[in-house]
């Protein structure tokens, strides 16, 4: 069951009800437009992953910025997108097993849907679940270009994947997936530029190896927020995928552009507010969100101005502050804002977006409640 929202437009920050999933409205959309601006500017399409905020109505504001479409991880994902007009969608990841692909295969012929293959069998469900439902899919073959995770080694063997997709009935040979990533998070540029470079060689091994058997890679997608300038830049891609620029968390924030500044210019647009609910000594402040409300797998969330602070030793429903280093230290009642260390995880555990004009200003108010409408879509 869907929460009511924490606010009401129009409502006073002050008003807001927490812990709440915060959005910078000024912040964000200097984000949406910063990266629109520099696919348009670098000649590559923009397929920013919907996986990060879990949002139709914020999908739709990419697409209304030139997006071609969204990536969604899941079918579900997919399904909430569709559902809400996105037309474009790529499932970058592998489906497995009829019940998901079948409703995978049905989503097709609603809207444009792409997924990704790395292994002959998935190959083989594929073309059986496009069969049953009459409908046709576009399949890229996902490599690996050094994550280690999911892809098939580059070169013949995906060369091989592709051959077999061209070769089947209801299946079309879309292009390559080549996403890195554990790339996005190295934070030193020089390193993080030789991780993109080795994938791009491998990108451009498995070209060859599709010309030796008659084949072109339509579509090459891949890319984050982490890379990608490197991965735009005279680089074998025709599109990107970044996702948590839309926000830019914590931890992303820590990386290091080729000047040496953190965040490489994007803001940060999403926090969580959370209230003071008790002071039992002047150096420590309890607040009221703790792991239900915010995923610490990338670090602890940051405190939002207020230097010194720090967010430590969280429990289900408690996160302390130690103030030691803090001058200006909040009282109880008062509201703070956390910076996520990760920003997909802590959107999933919120049903609502509070999006809020003018944050940094004394006439900061509620302008708009999206509502993630594919939190908890996992399968």
């Amino acid at each position: 069951m869907i929460s009511a929202p924490p606010a009401v437009t129009g409502a006073r920050l002050s008003d807001i009800d927490t812990p709440a999933l915060l959005i910078d409205l000024d912040a964000f959309e200097g984000n949406l437009q910063r990266m629109a601006n520099f696919a348009r500017a670098s000649g590559v399409a923009l397929r920013p992953h919907a996986k990060t905020h879990k949002a139709s109505a914020i999908a739709a504001r990419q697409l209304a910025l030139g997006a071609v479409g969204v990536c969604c991880q899941k079918v579900a994902e997919a399904e909430v997108m569709v559902a809400n007009g996105i037309a474009d969608v790529l499932v970058s990841n592998e489906v497995v097993g009829n019940a998901k692909l079948d409703r995978l295969v049905h989503l097709a012929r609603r809207a444009k849907i792409g997924v990704c293959v790395d292994h002959p069998e998935g190959i083989a469900e594929l073309e059986a679940a496009a069969r049953r439902a009459a409908a046709r899919l576009s399949v890229l073959v996902e490599i690996d270009v050094g994550g280690r995770r999911c892809g098939a080694a580059p070169g013949a063997p995906a060369a091989e994947l592709a051959r077999r997709i061209a070769a089947s009935t209801h299946l079309t040979f879309a292009g390559l997936q080549a996403y890195h990533g554990s790339a996005q998070h190295v934070r030193d540029y020089a390193e993080r530029a030789r991780a993109i470079a080795a994938a791009h060689a491998c990108v451009a091994e498995t070209q060859r190896a599709l010309g030796e058997v008659g084949l072109v890679a339509p579509t090459i997608s891949g890319a984050g927020t982490g890379s990608y300038a490197l991965e735009a830049a005279g680089a074998p891609l025709t599109e990107v995928q970044p996702g948590s620029y839309v926000f830019m968390d914590a931890d992303y924030a820590r990386n290091r552009g080729a000047d040496g500044a953190p965040g490489d210019g994007f803001a940060h647009a999403l926090f969580v507010y959370a209230t003071v609910m008790s002071t039992p000594a002047p150096e420590r402040a309890i607040l009221d969100a703790g792991h239900k409300a915010l995923s610490i797998d990338s670090g602890m969330p940051v405190p939002w101005k207020l230097p010194g602070a720090v967010y430590h030793r969280p429990s289900d429903e408690h996160g302390i502050l130690d103030l030691a280093g803090c001058a200006a230290r909040p009282r109880w009642g008062d509201k703070v804002l956390l910076v996520p260390g990760h920003c997909d995880p802590t959107v999933n555990l919120h049903d609502w977006y509070v999006g809020v004009r003018g944050l940094a200003t004394p006439e900061a108010h509620v302008a708009y409640l999206w509502p993630v409408d594919a939190r908890g879509a996992l399968f």
